[in-house]
């Protein structure tokens, strides 16, 4: 017998059709694919920082989902700021790296040309800079080093 909290959906795209509590904003949905995604994803990760961490704090408070809506809509609004920082100053660079990693099964070692000259981009147009977390401290960040060195 099937579980009856079980739901089998058969391939097909499930909404809820619960609506959010009204008494939070509406959000769009960042609307893009993984390449695209991952590619932006340190700047991200280094510009919504706060808002990360703001999330992840509210999610050790409570298991209950409906808890941090507030905070991930936050999250969200700042990747998608991001997201059109980047494409509003380096779009040709930021697609040649993306598109690369979608041609090369999302492995950001393959892509280290086009990257180089999106990071040079970015540094250069925001004054962004790239950390690798957990990153050895005495040795230049991967992105940085000459093929020979890595």
């Amino acid at each position: 017998m099937v579980n009856p909290g079980y739901r089998h959906f058969k391939g097909e795209d499930w909404v809820d059709p619960t609506p959010p509590p009204s008494s939070l904003p509406h959000v769009d949905e960042i609307g893009s694919t993984s390449a695209p995604l991952k590619s932006a994803s340190y700047f991200i990760g280094s510009v919504c920082k706060e808002y990360n961490e703001d999330f992840m704090l509210c999610k050790n408070e409570s298991r209950d989902p409906a808890h941090c809506l507030q905070e991930g809509r936050k999250v969200t609004r700042c990747a998608i700021s991001v997201l059109n920082k980047i494409e509003k100053e380096c779009l040709d660079e930021f697609r040649a790296h993306w598109q690369c990693l979608d041609a090369k099964n999302q492995e950001l070692g393959k892509c280290r040309g086009p990257e180089k000259t999106y990071n040079a981009c970015l540094f250069k147009a925001f004054g962004w800079n790239k950390i690798v977390p957990d990153a050895p401290k005495n040795k230049p960040q991967i992105h940085e080093r000459t093929p020979l060195t890595q």
